[in-house]
């Protein structure tokens, strides 16, 4: 069995090994013609499983999601006032780096873990910057009607743990990034971001005031920087890295696509909200079932014996089980974030296998009722 259930990096295509690298160029360089079309065939492999609009960009960005996204930040942000959602430990961050990096003095629309803030309530007037999925609180957001057609803003959205695994409504985006170590299970440190016509328009008419670092920079001669976009990146990529990713391309269009990842996502939810309606202790962090991730899906333990603990020894509790599963070999990294309330967290996107994931459960429980009768 696989015990990898950790939300980033996560679990592997079921069957991968090493020898998925073997044609990987290592040695060469990315701006050799091997290294040009490997790099290149990442990018439209990509925008083709994902149905991306033929007029819209895609580069590879270096230092993940976290810098692909602070790219988008750092470049677009600016010209009009900005609101931020927050509901989890990253898109506080990102209204941290908007408020005290960029100083723009943004709105925050907030909500506790397990809940969204009014998405009814956002100004579309503004630049709103968000998350797809907490990554952290296993709440995603529901649809993409709150996002109007019409809005004059842009819509600057962090999907990294929802892409391939939840379906993105492109004409409501403005900027969207994501990793390829979180729903197909890639190898960490490079990140994807897709920028729409509206979003390309704006760096090209946008000069922001403050210094912009070499790895930020999309703009060549007051124009994008097209070569981003194409496979030529800004610094130097790992092969090894982008072989991986190509391989696990491929297998996402071998399982059937994009519609078949979901599937296989939606199809893992199910099994744990099978396993939660019929034991006693646990629920899920979001309540309503709505705005439940189908990815980060995460669990809060309900007894009385439990939830009487105090924070702190709630947490250590609740980490021994963990601990103790993970010396079984039977679940790896199920801990709830650290910031997040104590409880435990499950990977349940498109490479993590059904039984893989029903044996865990089972173990949990084993684990968990041994420990507290103790």
């Amino acid at each position: 069995m696989n015990p990898n259930f950790s939300s980033g990096p996560c679990s592997k295509r079921p069957r991968w090994t090493l020898g998925a690298l073997e044609d990987a160029a290592v040695g060469r360089s990315h701006r050799s013609a091997l290294g040009k079309e490997k790099l290149a065939r990442a990018i439209t492999e990509t925008k083709k499983i994902l149905g991306i609009p033929a007029d819209y960009l895609v580069g590879i960005m270096p230092a993940s999601d976290t810098g692909a996204f602070e790219a988008a930040l750092w470049s677009l942000l600016g010209p009009r006032p900005v609101t931020v959602l927050v509901w989890e430990s990253f898109s506080e961050g990102w209204a941290t780096d908007v408020a005290r990096q960029l100083k723009l003095n943004p709105t925050v629309l907030k909500a506790d873990y397990g809940k969204l803030p009014d998405l009814n309530a956002v100004d579309w007037r503004q630049d709103v910057v968000f998350v797809a999925n907490g990554t952290t609180s296993g709440v995603k957001v529901p649809n993409w009607d709150w996002i109007p057609d019409d809005r004059e803003g842009l819509a600057i959205c962090d999907a990294t743990s929802a892409v391939f695994a939840m379906p993105i409504a492109w004409e409501k985006i403005d900027a969207l990034t994501f990793s390829w170590q979180k729903c197909l299970g890639g190898e960490a440190a490079h990140g994807m971001l897709v920028l729409s016509p509206r979003a390309v328009a704006r760096i090209e008419a946008y000069d922001p005031p403050w210094p912009m670092p070499k790895i930020f920079r999309m703009k060549k001669g007051g124009k994008i920087n097209a070569g981003i976009f194409e496979g030529d990146t800004i610094n130097t990529p790992s092969m090894l890295c982008v072989e991986d990713y190509l391989d696990a391309l491929k297998w996402a269009e071998a399982q059937g696509g994009l519609e078949a990842l979901i599937a296989r996502s939606l199809g893992n939810l199910r099994l744990v909200s099978e396993w939660v309606q019929k034991t006693d202790w646990v629920e899920f962090l979001a309540a309503d079932p709505a705005i439940r991730s189908n990815t980060s899906v995460c669990l809060m333990v309900t007894s009385a014996r439990v939830a009487a603990l105090p924070k702190d020894e709630r947490a250590k509790f609740l980490k021994s089980i963990a601990s103790e599963l993970a010396r079984q070999k039977i679940a790896y990294d199920i801990n709830s974030y650290k910031d997040a309330p104590p409880g435990f967290r499950f990977w349940c996107g498109p490479t993590v296998a059904a039984e893989d994931l029903r044996a865990a459960l089972a173990a949990l429980e084993r684990a968990y009722l041994q420990k507290a009768d103790a």
